[in-house]
């Protein structure tokens, strides 16, 4: 059963990593190819990219949850399943970037995205530090205006 300081823990971590992603995708949208667009295309994609990241947020902190937290979370486990999250977050951006740019073509990089190397895939920087920083930051966020975590 989800006791109301497990919901709330979720509310506030989907509310700051929404506003969190919403940022990130603002700021990072010169390094993709939409950035030529027009603002109508941009304002969809913003907006399509970060209802996207908050179902990858909701789904991996699930997940997480599932495999780490205990019936005291968020009191009790609580950066284990903050790590957790992150680690699952990380991944899924891997694969999606890899399906998405290189096999669907659904998106493009433009010449600006530094690129790295993960396990043999070209991958794009921000997207990366994306799920690092949005995460870890809604989970501080979350520690600090949950009572009792």
């Amino acid at each position: 059963m989800t006791s109301p300081n497990q919901l709330s823990a979720l509310g506030t971590y989907l509310c700051s990593s929404g506003i969190g992603h919403f940022v990130w995708e603002v700021l990072q949208l010169p390094l993709y190819t939409i950035w030529a667009e027009p603002f109508r295309q941009q304002a969809f994609a913003i907006l399509h990219c970060t209802a996207g990241d908050l179902l990858i947020a909701l789904c991996t902190l699930v997940a997480a949850a599932f495999a780490v937290a205990n019936t005291a979370w968020p009191k009790g486990r609580f950066w284990r399943v903050g790590a957790a999250t992150i680690v699952l977050g990380v991944g899924y951006t891997i694969f999606s970037e890899w399906l998405n740019v290189t096999v669907r073509g659904s998106w493009a990089y433009c010449e600006w995205m530094p690129i790295v190397p993960v396990f043999g895939l070209n991958i794009g920087l921000t997207p990366l530090i994306q799920w690092l920083v949005v995460p870890a930051a809604a989970f501080a966020i979350t520690r600090r205006l949950q009572p009792g975590t």
